[in-house]
């Protein structure tokens, strides 16, 4: 597997065939495969882990999973704890 990494998440080419090609001493690559792209968890502070669940009376690491499903969303992620 090929993974190339971002900010947003990861692209991920298996079973992918990488070509390179030297030009004027730079270094081109291709590569062919069929990609899939794994997004990133969001950033979420620490701040907001620890309000989540002092307000929906959780343990942090519910609280994370929480905001991680509604993307640092505070005020969903405290209703989604509360249902």
């Amino acid at each position: 597997s090929i993974v190339i990494k971002t900010p947003k998440g990861n692209w991920v080419f298996d079973a992918a065939e990488v070509s390179a090609m030297t030009m004027q001493g730079t270094t081109m690559y291709q590569i062919q495969g069929e990609p899939r792209f794994e997004a990133a968890d969001p950033d979420i502070p620490k701040e907001d882990v620890t309000m989540v669940a002092a307000q929906a009376n959780v343990p942090e690491d519910k609280a994370r999973e929480a905001l991680v499903a509604t993307k640092g969303d505070i005020a969903e992620a405290i209703m989604k704890l509360a249902q």
